[in-house]
């Protein structure tokens, strides 16, 4: 069975500061507000059979069950099926593909799916699971935070700090320049006033090059999973910002009305050291499932998980840069971690309409070996 993604929906991106232009919003406000987003564009989304919503930090803001509580926020029908999710950054991608995986084995006719992170809410690592310091673990499978992950991921790719630096730049001039192109951003819901996203600031190459490394202190604190000295490469420039944000995708097993089909969708897991080269493998694992080669691609949201995923996607592989987070990437406007996949999505449906092309593909990667990626068909 076909599954059509009739529109998906974003907020904005803010910073997740007591200042933040979300940071007084809540995380099923934010749902809501997407709902009815999709309800005011002519759909039906609280008539949907399935309701699944990532998130990975499911405490305090973000616990009792996120996608409960965002379901009787929005009003959403009693009898819908919901779950919440925690796949890690690919967590709102996985719901997505969850959601797929429903209709086509006819348990739904329609569902939403997607992510939501409060990150001024609900802070990286705030469950405090027991993992994050348990050295009864053999050291190749301890806990090590992304951000030291990526810079053991530079050294062993030989990822150079200049690419890097290319990376952050192209995203934050992309971000800015796609800002004044409505149509990069026509299913971008504003929420609380932003319009825009909030953390974009383009740079240049001088200014990266001055920038000290960001991670030395994890490196130090978790020396005890390490086989030798952490080297560092990545800055705070190679991460993507902290923030808050949401994002909803309408799926059916209806042709009329959709934006585009899905026309294959994958996962793999990973190394849990080697960590964000997960999402290359589903990719690769997506692309064969739908016969296409990746210069058949129109289109492509790559998950800018720290500068060097983006970085060693550009050099190792048969890509034209010019089709790539055309309109700026994770670097410049921040990773809602359980939200990203369902944001990439949105994002993805608008650059292929903007460009008027035919085949997209969002690829996400994640902490631990996550890697998710869809390929769609623009209708």
């Amino acid at each position: 069975m076909t599954v059509y993604i009739h529109d998906a929906v974003r907020t904005p991106r803010g910073k997740a500061k007591p200042d933040g232009a979300l940071a007084g919003e809540t995380p099923h406000g934010l749902v809501t507000r997407l709902v009815d987003a999709l309800d005011e564009r002519g759909h039906a989304p609280r008539s949907i059979d399935r309701f699944t919503l990532g998130c990975v930090g499911q405490v305090g803001a973000q616990g009792g069950g996120v996608a409960m509580v965002s379901k009787m926020a929005a009003n959403l029908p009693d009898a819908c099926v919901v779950h919440s999710i925690n796949n890690f950054c690919a967590s709102g991608l996985t719901a997505i593909g969850l959601s797929l995986d429903a209709i086509e084995a006819g348990r739904a006719a329609s569902a939403l799916a997607g992510g939501v992170e409060m990150m001024s809410r609900v802070p990286f690592m705030a469950d405090r699971a027991d993992y994050y310091s348990d050295q009864s673990f053999p050291p190749e499978r301890r806990y090590i935070p992304v951000g030291l992950a990526a810079d053991l991921l530079a050294r062993s790719e030989d990822i150079s700090r200049e690419a890097m630096d290319e990376a952050a730049e192209r995203s934050q001039r992309l971000a800015a320049a796609a800002e004044d192109r409505p149509g990069f951003n026509a299913s971008r819901i504003a929420v609380a006033g932003l319009t825009r996203e909030e953390s974009i600031r383009p740079t240049s190459l001088r200014k990266l090059a001055e920038m000290p490394h960001a991670f030395t202190t994890w490196g130090e604190e978790y020396a005890h999973a390490l086989s030798e000295p952490a080297t560092h490469r990545h800055t705070v420039a190679h991460a993507p910002p902290i923030v808050d944000g949401a994002g909803l995708a309408l799926l059916s097993n209806e042709a009329a009305g959709a934006r585009a089909r899905i026309v294959s969708y994958a996962e793999m897991g990973g190394d849990p050291r080697a960590s964000l080269t997960a999402g290359f493998a589903a990719m690769e694992k997506a692309l064969e499932q739908a016969g296409l080669s990746l210069d058949r691609i129109d289109r492509i949201e790559f998950m800018e998980a720290f500068a060097v995923t983006i970085a060693k996607f550009l050099r190792d592989f048969p890509v034209d840069p010019g089709k790539v987070n055309v309109s700026g990437g994770h670097l410049a406007k921040g990773h809602p971690m359980g939200a990203t996949g369902a944001i990439l999505t949105s994002t993805l449906l608008d650059v292929l309409d903007e460009t008027d092309q035919r085949f997209g593909m969002v690829v996400c990667t994640g902490a631990q070996g996550v890697g998710a990626a869809m390929i769609v068909e623009r209708l």
